[in-house]
């Protein structure tokens, strides 16, 4: 399982509702109920997809853009890389160096920064000391 790491930034909020429409799909894709959406990390290289990844077919859902999931942890909690095929080709709203995180709670609620410190910017800081923020995809 690589390890990624980056730094987190503002997104546009485009997956908050698409995972809200189709929690139903991502829920059968995941077997969880996925937060409406998801933590942009900034990494200092373009993420490339692996072969294996789980798939949200555009046909599934009647749609136009097919999204592939990627299994990952962050701070310990089971959760899903999120890229649509336009942002895997490098066509999307962002670059490959950004990759989405979703997972079953708002990785951005108050609550949860007093236990991972969780701010936008150039770094993240964890435990007292600044560091990079880190979790594991497989």
């Amino acid at each position: 399982m690589a390890v990624l790491s980056g730094i987190v930034v503002s997104g546009q909020g485009n997956f908050s509702s698409w995972i809200e429409k189709l929690q139903e799909h991502y829920r059968r894709k995941t077997g969880m109920r996925l937060f409406p959406g998801t933590l942009n990390i900034l990494l200092d290289y373009p993420y490339s997809l692996p072969p294996d990844v789980i798939r949200l077919e555009k046909e599934e859902y009647g749609d136009t853009v097919s999204v592939s999931l990627v299994p990952c942890r962050i701070f310990d909690r089971r959760a899903f890389l999120i890229r649509t095929d336009a942002n895997e080709a490098g066509r999307g709203h962002h670059p490959k160096t950004i990759i989405e995180i979703a997972t079953d709670v708002k990785l951005r609620e108050p609550v949860f920064h007093l236990y991972t410190g969780l701010p936008n910017g150039p770094k993240v800081r964890r435990g007292g000391s600044f560091s990079r923020l880190h979790h594991r995809c497989s």
